[in-house]
């Protein structure tokens, strides 16, 4: 029975049929496959016209070779025969050659055209294989986040580079996005490519095991952690675990186990957890968060490692003021860095020396040592008054805020309608850790009678983004406190400083510069840090004491309040704070300019409202 089944089925398809589905299947091979359907007819065809000729006696030759030659010139150059070629049979046949030569040249001209137009799309839309190597690759391409591809450009320093950006938009768009957004020097090569970053398989036409590091662009953490595990999977089984994957996660609970990290070369950090600390930093020193940009932003001083000769047995205050055009701010040994080690830490001669400085090869060495002369001695108390604090605003950064305050604020007012108890005995506990006044407003902060009464009791004024809104809808609800804000400080005389964050780097072009506002942006702030992570791999525990709550840390300290004002060297300035466990890094005016980098010779006379700035534990 099933048998009889089977055969029914076998006979149910007929010859056409069954040579419209082979039919099909050929054209759906594409391009290809309809050349190979064409030479195909047109053998077929030379073979029917040279055989019927043969067959019926109509050449005059009457030799096979000739004849099947005849009809293979007729049908590739589509040539009717003239009236004397041969009999009246003949003709007919060879003119049935010609048109279907005719038909051959036309639909292959017609092929060929339409494969390369499907080429010219294919390679417009960016989907043809990189052949690269140790290029940087970027996953990820945002409009108006242009900072990580900005940095990227200038640590380039001039030398070749090539970027290959992947991103599920348009070549075309992207392409486009980055001429108007961005200056392209002629030493870097940017590549851009149409990919699902999230799919191992589509990443591989970026040639990641071939590529230098790459680097996930930032977003939201979910986005984020797909494309570090795509890439992760991809270099694994290119068997390439050299390549690392550098990325930023905003939230601490978004953590890779260690060995996982280990196992795929996966470096991330936490921009939450290093923007609350910034903000907690800058909110009482304007001018901080511009020095945090500074550290991080090729255009300036950055931290390299270097060799000097002959610096065996020097102890590193030698090396301090011996080294002009870089500041020493550690010792590479052993493969670990010390960071801001004693005046007194002796040298050995393999050592490599980290230095804050404007190029790799800026550093220079003095060969003599200069006199010794008698220095002031730095009076390091608290720098500034006691001072309340008004925070609009919360998210899950809060408590770590709080957490991180200088000393001098006492009291801080917590402008947060609708908060829950718990949250409220939850930041109640972070202030006790510090010794912290909180005071609570419910209110709408929106109410320009409450708003005014909030800026006349405030030092400082901190606006905090809500994380759980639409970043543009978060930032726009920041810039309109902050334009309010500063029109109240204009017209009430007021002094407070205002310290923002926002989530996106083009919304802080739109509230502009304003005089003390200091601006703290989660994406740009996340790309400089980037960028520094691909560009010195070696130095990441560096960067993570900077951006972490413990170890050595920016300050500014005020020169009135540590006894130093008058005329002092870039040398001088170096050997009082190091003698203090600090690294002199540079010098804030009153006016809030900022200089790195001071040559040793060179004096700068202190006023004291002027600022040092200095790196090291509090």
């Amino acid at each position: 029975m099933e048998k009889d089944k089977k055969k029914a089925v076998k006979k149910s398809f007929t010859l056409k049929q069954r040579f419209s589905y082979w039919f099909d299947n050929r054209i759906a091979e594409g391009s290809l496959g309809l050349i190979r359907i064409l030479i195909v007819f047109s053998v077929l065809l030379v073979l029917l016209i040279a055989g019927l000729i043969m067959l019926l006696g109509l050449s005059e030759e009457g030799e096979g070779g000739a004849v099947l030659w005849d009809s293979i010139a007729t049908v590739i150059n589509a040539w009717m025969p003239y009236s004397s070629d041969g009999s009246i049979g003949y003709l007919i046949l060879m003119s049935c050659a010609a048109i279907g030569g005719v038909l051959f040249t036309s639909i292959l001209i017609g092929i060929i055209t339409s494969s390369i137009e499907e080429k010219v799309t294919a390679l417009k839309k960016g989907n043809s294989h990189v052949i690269e190597e140790d290029h940087l690759i970027v996953l990820g391409l945002y409009p108006g986040e242009y900072t990580l591809l900005q940095q990227l450009i200038f640590a380039s320093e001039g030398k070749p580079v090539c970027i290959v950006i992947a991103d599920e938009a348009d070549r075309e768009e992207m392409e486009q996005n980055i001429r108007e957004n961005l200056t392209v020097p002629k030493n870097v090569r940017i590549v851009c490519r149409t990919a699902d970053i999230t799919d191992p398989a589509s990443l591989e036409k970026c040639s990641l095991e071939t590529c230098r590091t790459v680097i996930v662009s930032p977003t939201e953490d979910i986005k984020t952690i797909k494309v570090i595990l795509a890439a992760s999977a991809l270099l694994e089984e290119k068997q390439a675990p050299q390549i690392s994957v550098n990325a930023i996660l905003t939230r601490n609970e978004y953590s890779f186990p260690p060995s996982l990290e280990r196992t795929h070369n996966i470096t991330t950090l936490k921009t939450n957890a290093i923007l609350s600390k910034m903000i907690a930093h800058s909110c009482t020193q304007t001018g901080l968060s511009e020095t945090f940009r500074e550290i991080f932003n090729f255009e300036g001083s950055e931290f390299y490692l270097t060799g000097f000769d002959g610096i065996g047995g020097m102890t590193f205050e030698e090396i301090m003021i011996r080294t002009d055009r870089a500041v020493p701010s550690g010792v590479f040994r052993n493969g670990r860095i010390l960071v801001n080690p004693p005046a007194d830490f002796i040298i050995e001669e393999d050592d490599r020396i980290l230095v804050f400085a404007e190029e790799s090869d800026s550093a220079i060495l003095r060969k003599d040592a200069p006199p010794v002369k008698k220095l002031r001695e730095a009076v390091m108390t608290r720098s500034e008054e006691e001072t309340d604090i008004v925070i609009l605003g919360r998210n899950e950064t809060l408590p770590v805020i709080l957490k991180e305050l200088p000393e001098n604020v006492s009291t801080v007012w917590l402008v947060c309608p609708g908060i829950s108890e718990k949250e409220k005995n939850r930041l109640l506990t972070a202030g006790a850790a510090r010794n912290l006044n909180l005071r609570f407003y419910e209110e709408d902060p929106e109410s320009e009678d409450y708003l005014e009464k909030l800026a006349r009791m405030a030092g400082h004024v901190v606006i905090l983004g809500d994380h759980e809104k639409d970043p543009e809808q978060a930032d726009m609800d920041v810039i309109f406190l902050l334009l309010n804000l500063r029109e109240l400080r204009r017209d009430l005389g007021l002094g407070y400083n205002i310290t923002v964050e926002m989530q996106k780097e083009h919304n802080q072009k739109l509230a502009g510069s304003g005089e003390s506002t200091d601006y703290l942006v989660t994406s740009s702030m996340s790309s400089l840090i980037l960028a520094q992570l691909a560009e010195s791999p070696a130095l990441i525990d560096v960067f993570r004491e900077i951006l972490s709550n413990e170890g050595n840390e920016l300050y500014l300290k005020q020169t009135g309040s540590m006894g130093l004002t008058g005329t002092f060297t870039g040398r001088d300035l170096r050997r009082i704070m190091l003698r203090e466990r600090y690294i002199f890094l540079g010098h804030l005016d009153s006016k809030k300019r900022s200089r790195f980098n001071i040559p040793l010779d060179e004096e700068i006379k202190l006023d004291g409202k002027d600022y040092l700035i200095v790196f090291g534990e509090s």
